[in-house]
């Protein structure tokens, strides 16, 4: 079996054995002011740690209420309604999806304007045949459950059964943003992640509120002409979980990467991010090819080593709980449970080196956001946690 595969499968499945660290907040992180030293440390403070299973992403419907929803590998969207899981789903499509390894129930993404229209956006592998499907659903008659009515805009084939992708967000300018794998194997064996006239390995970018399934955005990079009108960005291995930034609007793509780097992109439109040709900054295949002019580079990796085996996306936080992380972009890596803090320091170019914030022993599948920009961390055996902080040391003899 193919050494992702076989890697992601029997983690997924529990078997791959994870070092066990404490829930403890790294030292080194605290914000002081003139009058007080004191230590503010980041942790996880449990919010759901039974009746869930297998969350692979949690999000909210911007809609005022405050819900969470919690997607469920299996094919349920689940609801936590002022931090209790609500026992009915308020989606069940287990008999349409096909789950296992990379397979499932994998995005949702509400409508910007689903407090009136009640549209919200779905993407999962189709049972009949793996196929991946993009499906639109609307609220029910009860705000917590909805129609099982499903009209389905896209449906892409898969020739294997990993790299399937599956984040869907809607950006800051209203249209929804699709994330595609390149179809599976190892290595893209048919380069379709470079190939304009897929859409595996892509970034894709819709409008749902136009056409017959959905219209084109005029300023899609191929919308006339050179390939797929629905392509947004290109050269991507498995981006299955990125984020916008809720201030600035930038578009952060955690690109999961083969058997050697992780890599984390600001992705422009018209970007070629380089798979199969660059795993990370590194030539993938020097023998086959490594031409890299006109690749975007991405803006950080990190290699397999320590355990570390696959990125998982997260946020820029605009949070007020931890005001001295405020900025930061957080990631972090599924079999080591490590969340990671990565700052802009000043101009465009200036960067400072990713720091460890957290060690966990969560399989971190996704994180997640709430209505007042506080994050969660969803970890697929079964548990929702909120990252929280606490002043640990105050000293108000300093001056």
């Amino acid at each position: 079996m193919l050494r992702w595969l076989l890697r992601w499968s029997l983690l997924l499945a529990g078997a791959m054995l994870i070092q066990v660290v404490a829930l403890q907040p790294t030292a080194g992180l605290a914000e002081t002011d003139r009058t007080t030293a004191r230590q503010t440390m980041v942790a996880l403070t449990p919010i759901v740690t039974d009746g869930l299973e297998s969350p692979v992403f949690l999000t909210h419907a911007g809609d005022g209420s405050e819900r969470l929803f919690v997607v469920e590998q299996p094919g349920r969207i689940r609801v936590l309604e002022r931090g209790v899981l609500l026992s009915t789903p308020f989606l069940d499509i287990t008999e349409r999806v096909l789950s296992g390894g990379e397979q499932g129930l994998l995005g949702l993404a509400f409508h910007p304007d689903y407090r009136r229209n009640g549209c919200f956006f779905v993407n999962y592998n189709r049972k009949s045949d793996g196929a991946t499907v993009l499906a639109e659903y609307r609220r029910g008659a009860v705000p917590t459950q909805a129609s099982r009515d499903e009209r389905v805009l896209m449906v892409v084939p898969q020739p294997y059964a990993n790299h399937n992708g599956g984040m869907v967000v809607f950006g800051p300018d209203g249209y929804l943003y699709i994330g595609r794998g390149d179809g599976g194997s190892g290595g893209d064996p048919d380069n379709r992640a470079q190939n304009p006239h897929e859409l595996l390995g892509k970034i894709l970018r819709i409008d749902v509120d136009h056409g017959d399934l959905y219209g084109i955005p005029s300023d899609n990079p191929f919308a006339k002409e050179g390939g797929l009108p629905e392509i947004f960005a290109f050269g991507l291995r498995n981006p299955w979980r990125f984020s916008f930034d809720a201030k600035t609007g930038e578009l952060w793509v955690a690109d999961v990467g083969q058997n050697k780097w992780e890599e984390i992109d600001l992705v422009i439109r018209g970007g070629n991010y380089g798979w199969r040709v660059m795993e990370g900054f590194h030539c993938f295949d020097p023998a086959l090819f490594c031409q890299t002019t006109g690749l975007r580079l991405p803006l950080l990796e990190y290699p397999h080593e320590k355990g570390r085996c696959s990125v998982i996306g997260g946020y820029v936080y605009r949070g007020s709980q931890l005001a001295f992380i405020k900025g930061d972009y957080l990631y972090g890596d599924f079999c080591t449970g490590e969340i990671f803090r990565y700052r802009k320091t000043g101009n465009d170019s200036d960067w400072r080196d990713p720091q460890l914030l957290l060690k966990t022993n969560r399989l971190i599948s996704s994180f997640g956001e709430d209505e007042s920009g506080e994050l969660y961390v969803v970890d697929h055996k079964g548990g929702i946690y909120q990252l929280t902080g606490t002043v640990t040391r105050e000293d108000r003899s300093v001056n």
